[in-house]
């Protein structure tokens, strides 16, 4: 004979499993649902409690496709949960307001179970293109970012029109409206930002296993890098207008911003006939003992050693800068322990025009960097930035092999305007501002709106340097007039 106390736990793993089975039930519906297969309204298992089942499981499932797409180096934050339950409490109130219209408050429930039933599907196939995107699937690089990232919002537009159609015909008063109100809904929660559960977090730096400055070997050889560099320099050719490069990577804590500066400077000696006439500042421990110090103090000191060498009536600058920007419209520049000075745009227009180059072509990617247009700009230069001057950028994770405005301009857009012989450092920009949207816009994310100024001295003179560098590509012999 079985005791008392065994029939509570009995009855409640029937329970569970009622709830499991009706789970499985509404997800397969869901499925038939998306992919418009033959369905009806007796295919979903309706109640509260198979909602809430239903509910919590779609939080989960957000929370493993994270983990998929953030990937095993994160760590859960479970901080952006309540934005994720946010919206269920939003999808009841539609559904409830769809029921006032239809006259009918049992659709309630019945709407609310059809459209949750969907999201397992959806998410396995946000991840996927979330995952073809950052690996640069052929498939869906022919296909455009904008491209896939619409598909998949009329798709579930499709889905949850498909749900009131299933409910009442559309020749029904109200079945219209309430069709409006569903999508809205779904464009509303399609272009909202959602915060990840799973979050790259950045390591802490082991200084004690890092080269540092406070090694004597690296701390007095600092001291002569930047002439050494300097004097390397080929001075200019006079006939020519010469294109020289000065980048820096001033953020010590990460790998990301030095790596990125490496690849741009190897790119502009490569195809933009900056060898040997091409400068980099860096705070890293790899770079300690080959490349100066990326300091305001280094960066002033450049550019009027820069400016020394050049022609400036005659030459154009390249000045390249990759690190972390701030709402107060500062790059950061930070090696532990020194307390480096942060650089505004007062502070880099003032270098700028203290070094006397006319010509200069400034490239910031950093967060909130449109910030330094209006201090730079002149009819004399070209400002390229990651961000306008609100917004942040993205893609300076620890994680990161680029940021994501630096890889679709440089190492994309322009790259490619020079296997195309073309060399346009403007409709490189066009270029990469719409790669940038698009791979925002599919991550969810708030658009970092990159900015383009260029003078129109600068767009005369950026003309004449396309061409060169185009006949040069072509062959043709540059000689110097003597």
């Amino acid at each position: 004979m079985r005791g008392g106390c065994n029939e509570i736990p009995e009855g409640r793993i029937a329970i569970v499993k009622a709830l499991l089975s009706s789970l499985v039930r509404n997800i397969v519906a869901g499925f038939r649902l998306a992919l418009f297969m033959p369905l009806a309204r007796s295919d979903f298992r309706i109640g509260a409690e198979h909602y809430a089942t239903l509910a919590t499981f779609n939080v989960l499932v957000w929370c493993a496709g994270s983990f998929v797409r953030i990937g095993s180096d994160g760590v859960f934050v479970p901080s952006a949960l309540p934005a994720m339950l946010a919206y269920i409490p939003v999808a009841l109130l539609v559904c409830l307001i769809v029921s006032k219209l239809l006259r009918d408050d049992t659709l309630l429930l019945v709407l609310a179970v059809m459209l949750a039933s969907t999201d397992l599907l959806f998410e396995i196939v946000g991840t996927l293109i979330y995952i073809g995107i950052e690996e640069e699937w052929t498939t869906l690089q022919v296909l455009g970012q904008t491209g896939i990232y619409g598909t998949y919002i009329l798709w579930a537009i499709a889905s949850v029109l498909r749900s009131v159609h299933l409910l009442v015909p559309w020749r029904m008063p109200g079945a219209k409206t309430a069709g409006v109100l569903v999508t809205v809904m779904v464009l509303a929660l399609a272009y909202i930002p959602r915060n990840e559960p799973w979050t790259v977090v950045e390591e802490e730096r082991d200084e004690t296993s890092q080269p540092g400055l406070m090694h004597e070997e690296f701390f007095h050889l600092q001291g002569g890098l930047l002439p050494r560099e300097i004097n390397r320099l080929a001075v200019q050719r006079p006939g020519i207008a010469d294109l020289y490069f000065l980048g820096a990577a001033p953020y010590a804590r990460q790998d990301t911003f030095v790596r990125e500066l490496s690849v741009v400077r190897k790119l502009m000696e490569a195809h933009f006939d900056t060898d040997n006439r091409s400068l980099a500042l860096a705070n890293h421990p790899s770079t300690l003992g080959a490349l100066p110090l990326a300091t305001a103090t280094n960066l002033r000191t450049s550019l009027m050693q820069l400016g020394e060498i050049m022609n400036t009536e005659e030459d154009m600058l390249v000045l390249f800068v990759t690190t972390h920007g701030s709402a107060q419209h500062e790059l950061a520049f930070d090696y532990p322990p020194l307390q480096l000075r942060q650089v505004n745009p007062t502070a880099l227009a003032r270098m700028l025009a203290d070094s006397g180059i006319k010509w200069k072509i400034i490239v910031l990617s950093a967060c909130y960097s449109g910030g330094f247009i209006e201090a730079l700009k002149d009819d004399n230069t070209m400002i390229v930035t990651a961000s306008d001057a609100t917004h942040t950028s993205f893609g300076c994770e620890a994680n990161s092999e680029f940021t994501w405005f630096s890889r679709a301009y440089f190492d994309e857009a322009l790259r490619d305007e020079a296997k195309r012989g073309t060399f346009s450092f403007a409709g490189a920009f066009e270029r990469a501002r719409t790669a940038v949207a698009e791979r925002e816009k599919a991550a969810g994310y708030e658009v970092s709106n990159p900015q383009m100024f260029v003078g129109a001295g600068m767009r005369e003179k950026l003309k004449t340097l396309e061409a060169r560098l185009a006949d040069a590509a072509r062959g043709a012999v540059v000689s110097n007039p003597r």
